[in-house]
């Protein structure tokens, strides 16, 4: 009875292939678009240091990683939901680990004061996010099916936090070069 059980949950993945593409391909595709951003960064010398990036860049990163890794498991010819659940529990808990080093980052790195904003995105968004996969991964090795769709969302989630973030980056840095343009302007 347990081996139909599973295999009536493990059925309910199928539906979700299509989303799962689609989301860890976008993931995939915006992690490549991210090492263009921080070669911009480098170039508008808008970053004083590594701290800024390991605070701010390289969160962005692993937030798209996460929506890409999410994808994956979601993906894999699992026997038991029990074993994506396991999964997702342990990206949760590493997920949820870096995103308190990331509050560690942000208040050690000197280059740029973050507003609410930045710690609202950077830090309380990612935090509610990874809890929340937690408790969905833990659910659904329960066999709960109604958990997909809060994966689901939650692997959207790290997708959207990453999209901001990136693009927040790249309007903070041409900002900073027009500043930095009408600054050597001026005392010409």
């Amino acid at each position: 009875m347990l081996l139909v059980m599973d295999q009536s949950a493990l059925s309910a993945l199928v539906p979700w292939a299509n989303f799962y593409v689609i989301v860890g391909s976008s993931a995939g595709a915006l992690i490549g678009l991210q090492f263009v951003v921080i070669t911009l960064v480098s170039q508008a010398e808008a970053i004083r240091s590594a701290r800024e990036i390991r605070a701010f860049g390289s969160p962005t990163v692993v937030h798209f990683g996460a929506a890409l890794v999410i994808s994956a498991i979601m993906s894999a010819p699992w026997s038991t939901l029990f074993h994506v659940g396991l999964c997702l529990v342990t990206l949760g808990t590493a997920g949820f680990a870096y995103a308190i080093m990331v509050v560690r980052h942000a208040r050690t790195q000197t280059g740029y004061a973050p507003d609410a904003e930045d710690w609202f995105w950077y830090v309380v968004l990612p935090l509610v996010g990874y809890a929340a996969l937690i408790a969905e991964a833990v659910s659904l090795s329960q066999g709960f099916k109604w958990c997909l769709f809060l994966v689901a969302a939650s692997s959207l989630l790290f997708l959207f936090i990453g999209i901001h973030n990136a693009w927040d980056t790249v309007t903070y840095v041409a900002l900073r070069r027009v500043e930095n343009s009408a600054e050597r302007k001026a005392s010409n």
